[in-house]
This record gives structure tokens, sequence and C-alpha cells, in this order.
């Protein structure tokens, strides 16, 4: 009986987590009331001290294909390893209640892609590259061998002139 007992209690132990692990909260990835310039300095110092760019992804909570995109990541164990590696994440919000334009201006306007768009912006909050991520999809979903592309390609490391000078 002890043993069953035991088996049962591991089993309900391993289970609980995994669960939670596939569970988001899809309605709160954006913040509509945070102080956006603060966050992204913090997130560009946090980067720097770690070697890292940042990753800003603007979209909103009433965005479908933003809250896909984000499931897409954080179920893949392989993406989130990339993106978490590689990059200091902030979800910038764009919405009627707070469309945070004028940091929009200072990234290039990249909301004339639609939603969701992500910025690459370097250690030192420089903006590297804008992207698209409809050229990311795949039908109603996106393409993990394209997300993974995009990851590397706008890495640090990918951007290290010691790897081209003598080419």
């Amino acid at each position: 009986m002890k043993k069953y007992v035991w088996t049962l209690l591991l089993s309900i132990a391993f289970a609980i987590p995994a669960t939670q692990a596939q569970t988001h909260d899809l309605e709160h990835i954006y913040n509509p009331a945070a102080d956006a310039k603060t966050d992204i300095a913090a997130a560009v110092k946090k980067a720097a001290a770690e070697n890292k760019h940042v990753l800003l992804q603007v979209g909103g909570n009433w965005c479908i294909w933003c809250k896909r995109l984000y499931k897409f990541i954080e179920d893949d164990a392989e993406l989130k390893a990339a993106m978490n590696n590689n990059y200091e994440v902030y979800h910038l919000n764009y919405s009627k209640e707070n469309k945070n334009l004028p940091i929009l201006k200072e990234l290039g306007f990249p909301q004339r892609f639609g939603f969701p768009v992500l910025v690459v912006l370097d250690a030192k909050g420089n903006r590297l590259h804008t992207q698209n991520t409809g050229l990311l999809e795949s039908a109603d979903t996106y393409d993990k061998k394209k997300v993974l592309e995009f990851l590397k390609q706008w890495s640090p490391g990918a951007l290290l002139p010691s790897h081209y000078v003598n080419e």
C-alpha cells in the first residue's frame, strides 16, 4: 500500500509542473500601464551585462497573432532557449489604452508592418533590425525553421565582426 501511495504522489508531483508549464496567460502578455521607456532602458542595461540583444515584441493583448507567436515560442524548448540565451525580451504594448507612439517613432515606426512586429536592439539600445512577422508565418501558425533562423541571424554572436573579417 505504501508503495502505491508513493507512486501516486510522485506521479502527481511530476504531472502538475508539466501541466503548468504549458499554461499561458495570453490575456496579459502586454501591459498597457507599463512605463515602456523605463522598462526598455532596464532591458538594455540587463542585455549589456549579459552580452545579449534586446528583442521587442510590439503588439497587444487584442492581437491573435501576438498571442500565437508568444505561445509558439514558449511551447518550443529549442526556440525558447534560442531566445532566452541571446535576447532580453520585452513586450511593448500597442493598444487603444496606450499606443506608445513616442517609442515607436524612435524605433522607426515598426507598426507599419502590422502586429506583432519584432525589433532587435543591441546592448546600447540601437535598433539593429525590424522584422515583419508575417514573413515568419506558415498557414495559421509560425514556421519554426524561419523563427529559429531569425533568432540566430540577429543574435549577438552572429554579428561579431571576427566571424566575417577573415573569410
